[in-house]
């Protein structure tokens, strides 16, 4: 399909389009699910001539893809398991996206392996992280670098100094996970693909035995209509069984949703220049640096309750400040916590109870003929995973399918990056904007910087902060819901910005300008406003409370309680 001109806009008017073309078009694809997996699996679909549409029921990333330890990363704990294959597609993929496909968007991060054994634990370390580089994992980062204990306590001070006898660093990949899910899902709309969120499969059309498309119904006014298309793929991670069912097919495999939370603290709460990496019973503990932030997680545990809104409890966030405060000279409270995040792995159901034991190999299989599952997987692996959803497809599209490329097609805003990062001074002073400033704004929009800043042309106002959430220009809000698909205050606040994480307010106090900001876009009326702040705030009061509770049953009660801002979302679906 030829590129379109909107640069991949996702606003009113395309959204407009979207659902006429859902109506009257048949495709070759339709893909269900916008995560990381089904925006990838779109884009992938888009680039080898397909004609595709992607239909998500709430926001994009608004599930697994906004709430991950936000790391581009082999998984070094996988050596341990013997998943060699699965840690070197993961650092092919770390190199693809830090070198070609989104330099704006992922960027390197350094980690500190506090050593605790003398004599065997250094060189098995050593041996595990020089398998790690040489599986490609230095050739965009530095590669592993050999610290005394006062070396390592240089670098990060804020250890207790009986909690190592050295350490070494290494380096990874971090990146805005809903923001790069958003990014792939644009990039896909460029490609030709139709891109719909809001927008919630019902059931499945069928001719004799073989799937032909799906029903769909907008949750924003209740419109339905069928959507005609030579195959489905199921792309929705822990809601995966929950499809099935509705589809009437026997599953190939199951999958299990495992709980991981994260809390965010400021950044002088820990004094550090790396981030680090800690073991504990049964997995590994990540604090990871967050602009001014940490990010610490994550927990794992079994989940099987509301697979939206999965909730983390009290019990949860003692655990995470339990095992960093053995590490840390000047332990964390419950008071230095600014953000608390819940999200689900939709881990491959295996026979090992342990969630962390479960592999993160990916599957895929052809349920039934016209329908595609696939589960499971890594975030970083998300490009090599629609790929092989795509492949697998193949017997029910018509004609020849061309190969994957999209490890060739760069996400919008890569090309230029690198020229405009040279020159932040020129473009700071061309719109009265500090170079710091810019490069926050270059990496989380890159080239599409001049889209951006374009809006406030005429409207200088918008150059100025959110009052209650000075890291982010009020422009940004406006580009948000012009450019981003953003619906609703929560995308904005939640997943297009991270205001919910960053600001101890959890965007409550800048919710009303948000609001009116993103409904001069929108054309909201004053009470669509005032309902939209009302919503986000009770979800917000919803959220802190069910982080008081002490089990996840008591604070799923809590959180489930909390009004939905897509109104008319069947949950769960009959």
């Amino acid at each position: 399909m030829a590129a379109d001109t909107t640069g991949g806009q996702l606003g009113t008017a395309e959204r407009e389009e979207a659902w006429r073309r859902l109506g009257s078009e048949t495709f070759d694809l339709v893909v269900i699910g916008g995560g990381v997996v089904g925006a990838g699996t779109a884009l992938d679909a888009a680039t080898r001539g397909l004609r595709v549409a992607l239909v998500e029921a709430r926001d994009l990333a608004s599930g697994t893809s906004s709430r991950s330890s936000k790391l581009f990363h082999g998984g070094l704990r996988y050596l341990e398991q013997l998943e060699f294959g699965l840690v070197r597609e993961a650092l092919r993929e770390r190199e693809l996206m830090l070198t070609r496909l989104a330099p704006h968007l992922v960027k390197p991060v350094s980690f500190l392996y506090p050593l605790t054994r003398r004599g065997w634990e250094r060189p098995y370390t050593a041996a595990g992280l020089f398998l790690y580089d040489t599986m490609g994992g230095a050739r965009s980062v530095p590669g592993q670098k050999h610290l005394t204990r006062a070396g390592a306590l240089r670098l990060v001070p804020a250890l207790k100094r009986s909690a190592l006898i050295g350490g070494i660093r290494y380096y990874d990949a971090q990146a805005d996970d809903a923001r790069h899910t958003m990014t792939v899902a644009r990039t896909a709309a460029h490609y030709g693909a139709v891109i719909r969120t809001s927008t919630q499969v019902t059931g499945f059309i069928r001719e004799a035995d073989r799937v032909s498309g799906v029903r769909i119904h907008d949750v924003e006014d209740g419109r339905t209509q069928e959507v005609q298309a030579n195959a489905v793929i199921n792309c929705t991670g822990v809601w995966t069984d929950e499809l099935q069912r509705l589809s009437g097919s026997r599953g190939r495999f199951r999958v299990r949703a495992s709980k991981g939370v994260h809390i965010v603290v400021p950044r002088d709460r820990i004094v550090s220049e790396s981030g680090l990496i800690l073991r504990t019973e049964k997995s590994v503990l990540f604090v990871i640096p967050w602009r001014n932030h940490w990010i610490v997680g994550t927990t794992d545990t079994d989940w099987n309750l509301d697979l939206a809104h999965p909730a983390a409890t009290k019990h949860d966030i003692d655990y995470l400040l339990e095992h960093v405060n053995s590490v840390l000279a000047t332990p964390l409270t419950h008071d230095d916590i600014e953000g608390v995040y819940a999200g689900l792995r939709p881990l491959l159901a295996g026979e090992s109870e342990e969630t962390s034991k479960l592999s993160r190999e990916h599957a895929v299989a052809r349920v039934a003929p016209g329908l595609v599952a696939i589960a499971g997987g890594k975030y970083t692996t998300y490009r090599v995973m629609a790929a092989d959803a795509v492949d697998v497809a193949s017997p029910d599209l018509p004609g020849r399918l061309q190969p994957s490329i999209t490890d060739k097609v760069p996400l919008l805003g890569a090309d230029g990056y690198h020229a405009l990062v040279n020159q932040v001074d020129q473009l700071g002073a061309r719109h009265g904007l500090h170079p710091y400033r810019v490069r926050h704004l270059l990496d989380r929009y890159g080239s599409l910087v001049h889209e951006v800043l374009g809006l406030a042309e005429g409207r200088p106002e918008l150059l100025k902060p959110l009052a209650a959430a000075p890291d982010y220009l009020q422009v940004e809000i406006v580009y948000a819901a012009s450019h981003e698909g953003a619906l609703h205050v929560e995308d904005t606040l939640a997943r297009r910005t991270r205001i919910s994480i960053e600001y101890p307010h959890r965007g409550v106090d800048c919710a009303q300008q948000v609001a009116e900001l993103m409904g001069g876009v929108l054309g909201w009326t004053e009470e669509t406003t005032n309902r939209e702040v009302k919503i986000y705030k009770a979800r917000v009061e919803a959220e802190r409370d069910s982080q008081t509770q002490p089990d996840d049953e008591a604070a799923d009660a809590v959180r489930a309680a909390a009004p939905e801002a897509r109104p008319e979302l069947t949950t769960p679906l009959p």
